[in-house]
């Protein structure tokens, strides 16, 4: 035990000594004073991925219906509180849509601060979705992509949260929560055979993503064209890795809907991924043991 506490002390000093001082405002709240807690729940997510898919390999998939129900009203429930506590507190703190510093608005940015550590701690929620994937040995999903976004997200936000937790990080989590709710009440629903003839959305579920990004990666570099005191460092960060994301779902949305099917692949289930969610396009027919290729009445 003493030589955890030792190994601990010495990452969050390398950590503070790599990004300056911590925002005091956040001491204190759970998970977020170490990084260990955070990076072993990284580790233990990538084993369990490495582990249940041999778990799995000689066993039948389980169907899960029960569980993807409640799973998915409770990400939509707890995205819908996000995206409407986020816009009350920042309307609340008046803030600046093109740029918007750590210290201005008070308690208004407690309150942001409040939000975004459950926009944080949703992300390791949100590592069941690839465990979901593994029981149902859909591993055809679980993609570079897929794992590369779970487990750098989780990370990011427990950095945000230290050094950032307020000001110009807000406006993310609001395009992502919107976001989440259309999705996981989508995927949600569509476990339900007799809901199905009335989800009409899911076709711009993939053009709503994309678009995300790319306001969040224009309002981020917003903040460093005319400056607010928002560290510049973060913002440069930010649309670096937000750049990624498009990239890699560029890649992905040319190759599940820009590229005329053949033959042979009319007659398979397509390999895709979803970037947010790791839920693929056929998720919808596949999510509790339909044939993927079964026609939606």
């Amino acid at each position: 035990q003493e030589h955890l506490k030792a190994f601990d002390q010495e990452v969050n000093e390398f950590v503070d000594y790599m990004f300056g001082p911590r925002d005091t405002r956040v001491r204190g709240w759970f998970l977020l004073d170490s990084y260990l807690p955070t990076f072993f729940l990284t580790g233990a997510y990538l084993l369990c991925i490495w582990l249940g898919n041999k778990f799995m390999k000689n066993r039948p998939p389980f169907s899960l219906r029960a569980h993807l129900i409640v799973y998915n009203l409770g990400i939509t429930l707890l995205s819908l509180y996000m995206l409407i506590e986020l816009i009350l507190a920042t309307w609340e703190g008046g803030y600046n849509l093109q740029c918007q510093n750590l210290h201005s608005a008070g308690e208004a940015d407690i309150r942001v601060a409040k939000v975004l550590w459950w926009y944080y701690f949703s992300k390791v929620i949100e590592f069941m979705d690839t465990i979901f994937f593994v029981l149902r040995k859909k591993t055809s999903q679980i993609t570079f992509l897929h794992v590369y976004h779970h487990a750098t997200m989780f990370n990011i936000w427990w950095c945000v949260l230290n050094w950032i937790p307020c000001g110009q990080s807000f406006f993310g989590p609001t395009l992502n929560s919107f976001i989440h709710v259309l999705m996981y009440s989508y995927y949600g629903l569509s476990v339900i055979p007799s809901m199905r003839k009335y989800l009409w959305w899911k076709k711009y579920l993939t053009q709503a993503q994309l678009i995300q990004f790319l306001l969040t990666i224009v309002h981020t570099l917003s903040a460093a064209v005319k400056p607010c005191g928002f560290p510049f460092g973060c913002l440069m960060f930010q649309s670096s890795y937000m750049a990624t994301l498009v990239i890699l779902f560029i890649n992905f949305y040319i190759k599940t809907y820009q590229r005329a099917p053949s033959r042979t692949a009319t007659k398979e289930s397509p390999v895709t991924t979803e970037i947010k969610n790791g839920f693929h396009k056929d998720y919808f027919a596949a999510a509790n043991g339909f044939l993927n290729n079964k026609k939606v009445q």
